[in-house]
């Protein structure tokens, strides 16, 4: 059965869902909607696909939606979808507010739809491979670093960038957060622009996160340390370094490290998130992230924000 979809938000992130879609030869794109009609027009065009002006039209019309308003419109955009029985998938951050998130959530469950929140990384081919290495991560560390791009700072660095790392952090540890110390300053924005947060979980791992859209020039990295290995990925190199420990002189012996070298290659994160949520849309399984972790991972965003502000 094919799905209707459309596109609400057709800014930088959304345009690009808009022609991942166009791309799809199983869908029918019914249309976009966005909020300023000069852009949404030109879009529409762009891709030969009709306008909303109003984006509960739009609704009325799909099966399934791709959600990237801004953050502050989240919620209302998102459970106006739901209302009507439509899919969802929502950009991150899942909302403003965690009470909003909680609601969606709810909100999805009792209506029984698809809620898939855009925790992009989660597609990432190097995070995929790591998810076969890692039994219990003992130290994480990460580093998100970029220059100033002016997107996304209608929210601090942790809501904007961080939130991506905290969404995997959880994924890769499974264990609830017991304490977080956190500091993060603005230099450019009004909001924090540049923060580090260190999380302690009740395993015993212990995370500690930087992230930074003011620095000079892009970083994406994560080194997870466990007992028998250490990972190290480069997000932008698209590459991952495995280190095992091995006991070549036997178990009298010293032990040592033997390195491996995995080169994931490019993928299109993006085409492969949208095409897990099609998929997921018209029944064939659950998404890889899920509103609850999409709410889970903004829970911890505001408890390191609130250990930020307490400073």
């Amino acid at each position: 059965m094919r799905r209707r979809i459309g596109v609400i938000g057709v800014g930088y992130l959304g345009r690009l869902h808009a022609q991942k879609i166009a791309s799809f030869d199983d869908v029918d794109f019914v249309g976009i909607s966005d909020a300023s009609a000069t852009r949404g027009k030109a879009i529409s065009t762009e891709f030969s696909v009709p306008y909303f002006e109003d984006y509960r039209k739009l609704i009325e019309s799909v099966d399934a939606v791709c959600i990237a308003v801004p953050t502050t419109a989240h919620y209302r955009v998102a459970m106006d979808a739901m209302k009507a029985g439509v899919h969802v998938l929502l950009e991150k951050p899942i909302a403003a507010t965690v009470r909003e998130a909680r609601a969606l959530v709810r909100e999805a469950a009792r209506r029984k739809l698809v809620f898939q929140i855009g925790h992009l990384e989660r597609f990432n081919p190097a995070v995929v491979s790591a998810a076969g290495v890692l039994t219990e991560p003992r130290f994480i560390e990460c580093h998100r670093l970029g220059p100033f791009g002016g997107r996304g700072t209608d929210v601090d660095v942790v809501l904007d960038l961080m939130i991506h790392d905290i969404d995997l952090i959880l994924s890769f540890v499974r264990s609830p957060v017991t304490r977080i110390h956190a500091v993060g300053v603005p230099v450019i924005s009004p909001n924090i622009d540049i923060a580090n947060a260190r999380l302690t979980f009740a395993n015993g791992c212990v995370a500690n996160i930087t992230a930074s859209r003011v620095s000079a020039r892009k970083q994406r990295k994560i080194r997870i340390f466990q007992q028998d290995a250490y990972l190290s990925m480069d997000f932008v190199e698209n590459t991952i370094q495995i280190f095992r420990r091995t006991w070549p002189g036997g178990v009298e012996g010293l032990p040592e490290l033997s390195a491996e070298i995995v080169e994931t290659g490019k993928s299109d994160h993006l085409s492969d998130e949208i095409r897990d949520f099609i998929e997921c849309a018209s029944g064939r399984g659950t998404p890889r992230v899920t509103g609850a972790d999409g709410l889970a991972a903004l829970e911890v965003a505001f408890r390191i924000l609130g250990k930020m502000r307490s400073r």
